[in-house]
């Protein structure tokens, strides 16, 4: 176990540091200049800025960034928040982005083990049948277009919820469904699947045979044995919520790393956006361990060598 993390460490230490590349030399072949907006800056002030940030010579702020990193974990200052460092700014909006995709994990999570284990204990009923197609609707439906939905109609149509905005557990309900319906499908599928294998197993007819009601066979016996595929699933999805936030905070207005993340694109502002990706990035590697460390532990046949 002790050999599995530490090998995991170091593959992440390499990851990062490929995103890191890919991540720069991209952000320098974009086309735009961050220095430059509707009133250009005289000659003098432009160089001065671009040597600031290290862009006049782009393979010197390469390892100058990297470098600083190393030593003092952040990128500096930010070229698009005024007297703002990298780190700061990412301080402030992370727990934002957390508490909105933690919210929205939760829901899935819960719900669509609810909805899955109900479509397969009823097989081939009216449940199961209306299960199977929301699931289909729900995976092939994107962020965007599920967001648009239901601000126009809890919040335009039938006006009983905010239309965006961040500080009450209203202006949670809206974006947090956004994000959970995807994952709350794909959850719901996998628990469907996964308790109709299971419940077919020995040991589950056994427990049947003792006399156990069916609410004790299914949360003691068919779930935790039925749980392997979605444990297996919550790392990445977790990871992707987050990054899915993007657009959902863009379009509900919400001050997380989302909408920081696509401002600085918008502006170019590499040091900010450089930071934010490998944040993401460490944010994955770490929740795909977990969620292996997490599987291994539910289940003793698996050996993590």
């Amino acid at each position: 176990m002790k050999s599995f993390i530490l090998r995991r460490l170091l593959q992440s230490v390499l990851v990062l540091g490929l995103v890191y590349t890919a991540t720069f030399w991209l952000l320098m072949a974009t086309p735009g200049d961050p220095f430059i907006g509707q009133k250009q800056p005289p000659p003098a002030i432009l160089r001065a800025l671009r040597q600031r940030y290290g862009l006049n010579d782009p393979g010197r702020a390469y390892f100058a960034y990297a470098w600083r990193l190393v030593r003092y974990g952040d990128f500096g200052p930010t070229i698009s928040y005024e007297n703002f460092s990298v780190g700061a700014v990412i301080r402030q909006a992370l727990p934002v982005s957390m508490a909105l995709g933690a919210l929205a994990l939760l829901l899935a999570l819960w719900l669509g083990v609810a909805a899955g284990t109900v479509g397969a204990l009823l097989k081939g009923r009216w449940p199961d049948v209306a299960l199977t197609v929301a699931t289909q609707f729900g995976i092939s439906m994107p962020n965007f277009v599920i967001g648009s939905a239901l601000l126009l109609l809890f919040a335009v149509d039938l006006t009983v919820l905010p239309p965006g905005g961040w500080g009450t557990l209203q202006q949670l309900i809206l974006p947090a469904l956004t994000l959970a319906l995807p994952y709350l499908a794909y959850i719901a599928r996998l628990s469907r699947a996964g308790v109709r294998d299971v419940m077919t197993a020995d040991f589950v007819r056994t427990a049947r045979a003792k006399g156990l009601p069916p609410w004790r066979v299914v949360s003691g016996h068919i779930l935790p044995n039925a749980s392997l595929s979605i444990l297996a699933f919550l790392g990445p999805a977790a990871a992707s919520i987050l990054t899915g936030s993007f657009v959902v905070e863009k379009l509900f207005a919400i001050p997380g790393l989302g909408e920081v993340f696509v401002n600085a694109c918008l502006d170019k502002d590499i040091p900010l956006v450089l930071g934010i990706v490998l944040v993401y990035t460490l944010g994955l590697v770490l929740l795909n361990l977990l969620a292996d460390l997490a599987c291994a532990w539910a289940d003793p046949r698996i050996r993590l060598a």
